[in-house]
């Protein structure tokens, strides 16, 4: 099978959708199949295998995100030329809409995975007009009935796009997570990489420093929690927008010594990081899967969440972890109760360990991998 993947993010920007594409490719590929690529440039120099680069420009409020210039004249001989049999969008946007006009252009069966609620994003644009949400929202809906299939990450996502007005198909396939590489991690390099002791409590939050993520809230939360617990610590991995007013807001509550941002790893270090935690805590309300919580369970983390979207599919509320509204102090209290009981903890890691097998990646790329057979399939007896 030839498949062409069109996102407009990749390597070396690290994001959920990156870490979406690169997790199916691989398995994929380790299948035999053919996985091609198009994604922006961050600068690259050297050619790369199965990955086509178009030229691109720094998102003026975000550096390390390349906005990309979808133009190709030669595109659709390109995908001929590959012999591409399907194609799968990661973004309405730009490439992804450059991708979709040549799927269907060829004839080609479309595929669309709805990663993002892009509408709960507008805050990146300032100067868009106070109706850009509905707008946003209107034209993901029209992007995804043109295609033939639309892939939701949880239950509560393939609900949303149904009720939004999706009447193309929608299947729910969450990201798998290689759970070999959290078998091999290393549980002791967190703490060596932080100096942090023995006696220390780690709640790790891994993800972008973005408005959307809700990170003021479990600042705020865990400044509670350290309140009572003083060898409790933050660690926040991953890198964003919003990290100077993240700072801002740790000197205000009095928890700089508590709270460390590590800034963004390579996907190959993060087994390392998650196993070396105690507690993963997730405050973000927009989140269509969550993924990072897939991986925290697979090193053995319980996980204190806030009840919302994605997320819910994610945590077995009272069993590997909690579901909680978004109260400071119900979240607070949650964390508390699982950091404070060792044998509880102890018990919904190992829960978490043996529910997130149902995510595996190779479970995952064998479901996509038929629903991409069906409809080659079809197309070809249309």
């Amino acid at each position: 099978m030839h498949i062409a993947i069109f996102s407009d993010s990749y390597r070396p920007y690290r994001s959920g959708v990156v870490r979406s594409i690169d997790t199916f490719a691989q398995e994929l590929r380790e299948a035999g199949h053919k996985i091609y690529i198009f994604a922006p440039s961050y600068g690259e120099k050297e050619t790369e295998e199965y990955i086509f680069r178009f030229p691109s420009f720094r998102a003026p409020n975000f550096k390390e995100f390349a906005i990309a210039l979808p133009w190709a004249p030669g595109l659709k001989n390109t995908l001929r030329r590959l012999g591409v049999e399907l194609v799968h969008v990661h973004s309405p946007f730009l490439l992804g809409q450059l991708g979709a006009r040549a799927a269907l252009r060829l004839g080609l069966p479309l595929v669309c995975t709805y990663h993002t609620l892009y509408d709960q994003y507008i805050h990146y644009f300032p100067l868009a007009p106070a109706s850009a949400r509905s707008l946003v929202r209107r034209y993901t809906i029209w992007f995804c009935n043109r295609c033939h299939l639309v892939i939701a990450p949880s239950r509560e996502i393939a609900s949303f796009l149904q009720s939004s007005g999706v009447r193309t198909r929608v299947e729910v396939l969450p990201t798998g997570v290689d759970l070999s590489a959290f078998e091999k991690a290393d549980p002791t390099w967190l703490r060596r990489y932080t100096r942090l002791g023995e006696e220390a409590i780690i709640l790790l939050h891994v993800g972008r420093l973005g408005k959307e993520k809700n990170l003021e809230f479990l600042l705020r939360s865990f400044a509670l929690v350290w309140q009572s617990i003083p060898q409790a610590h933050l660690v926040l991995v991953g890198s964003g927008p919003w990290e100077k007013v993240l700072r801002l807001e740790v000197a205000r509550l009095g928890i700089e010594k508590a709270v460390h941002f590590l800034g963004a790893f390579p996907f190959e270090e993060m087994p390392n990081i998650y196993r070396g935690a105690d507690l993963f805590v997730f405050s973000s309300m927009t989140e269509t899967q969550g993924l990072a919580i897939a991986e925290a369970k697979a090193a053995g983390l319980p996980v204190v969440a806030i009840s919302a979207y994605g997320v819910k599919d994610m945590v077995q509320d009272g069993v590997d972890g909690f579901l909680v509204p978004p109260r400071e102090e119900v979240f607070a209290k949650a964390v508390k109760d699982i950091i404070c009981n060792e044998p509880l903890r102890q018990s919904m890691g190992v829960r978490a360990r043996e529910n997130v097998c149902q995510f595996s990646s190779a479970v995952m790329a064998q479901r996509l991998l038929g629903f991409y057979k069906e409809l080659i399939s079809r197309s070809k007896t249309d």
